[in-house]
C-alpha cells in the first residue's frame, strides 16, 4: 500500500494526509490521518524512528530504530515514511514473508537493500521487489563525493549520475538500487521507474517533497502478509 499526500486533515505545509509526527505537524492532525489509515490496514503499522541508517529489524519488536523491517508473522505490519527518498516493498513469490526499506542515498550506500535482503534469507530468484514513488533525477542534485562513494562500490554506478557542473552531479536513485539490486541476483523488479511518473519533487499535488519544500510532510508505504 502506498498513502498520497490527499484526504487527511493537516494544514498548510502538511496538507493534508501527513502521517510523520516528527515534522512539526498538528499532532491531533497526524493522529486523524493515521487513523484513518488504519482503517485499511490488519493492525496499527511498527512506524521506524528513521535515521538514514543501514539498520535492519525484524518485527514484531519494540526496537524501532531502524530504517528497514521485515516479518515472517501474519497481519504485521511493516512500513517506512518518505518525502523524495525510496520506498522499497519486498515479499518472496509464496508471500510468507515481506520487509519495507526507506531507502535514501545514504541508506543505499551503506548497504540497507543488501542487509534486509540478507536478514530475510531468501533466494535471489524468490524476490519481489516494488519500488515506489521517489525523487526523480531531474531534480536530485549532489555533489561529487556522493557519485565518487557510489563508483568506489559499483562501476556501474557511473551510468546513474549526469552532469551538472565539476562538482555537482543528477543521480537516479531508482537506477542505483537497481544497481544493488542485480548485484545481489534479484530480477523481479516493479513499480516505478526512471522516469517522472512517479516523482515526489515534480507532482506537488500528490507527493510530499522535503528538496522542494523544506519543512513538509510524509507518505508512508505499507506491507503485511494478511491472514
Amino acid at each position: 500500500m502506498q498513502t498520497l499526500r490527499l484526504g487527511g486533515k493537516s494544514q498548510g505545509k502538511f496538507s493534508s494526509f501527513n502521517i510523520a509526527t516528527h515534522v512539526n505537524d498538528d499532532i491531533n492532525a497526524v493522529d486523524f490521518n493515521r487513523g484513518l489509515l488504519n482503517q485499511y490496514l490488519p493492525s496499527k503499522p511498527y512506524w521506524l524512528n528513521q535515521t538514514h541508517s543501514s539498520d535492519v529489524v525484524e518485527l514484531p519488536s519494540p526496537l524501532l530504530n531502524a530504517d528497514a523491517s521485515f516479518t515472517k508473522d501474519k497481519n504485521i505490519v511493516c512500513a517506512v515514511q518518505t518525502a523524495d527518498c525510496l520506498p522499497l516493498l519486498i515479499t518472496n513469490n509464496d508471500g510468507t514473508i515481506v520487509a519495507a526499506i526507506h531507502a535514501g542515498w545514504r541508506g543505499l550506500l551503506n548497504g540497507v537493500i543488501e542487509n534486509t535482503l540478507h536478514k530475510m534469507n531468501l533466494p535471489a530468484h524468490e524476490i519481489l521487489i516494488w519500488l515506489g514513488p521517489a525523487i526523480s533525477q531531474n531534480h536530485f542534485e549532489v555533489g561529487s563525493e556522493v557519485k565518487d562513494s557510489f563508483c568506489e562500490k559499483h562501476d556501474e554506478a557511473e551510468k546513474a549520475f549526469k552532469s551538472v557542473s565539476n562538482q555537482k552531479w543528477l543521480a537516479d536513485i531508482y537506477r542505483l538500487a537497481k544497481i544493488r539490486l542485480h548485484a545481489y541476483g534479484v530480477s523481479q523488479i516493479y513499480g516505478a521507474s526512471v522516469t517522472e511518473d512517479y516523482c515526489t519533487f515534480a507532482h506537488h499535488k500528490d507527493y510530499f517533497s522535503y528538496r522542494r519544500d523544506g519543512e513538509t510532510g510524509r507518505m508512508a508505504s505499507l506491507i503485511w502478509i494478511a491472514s
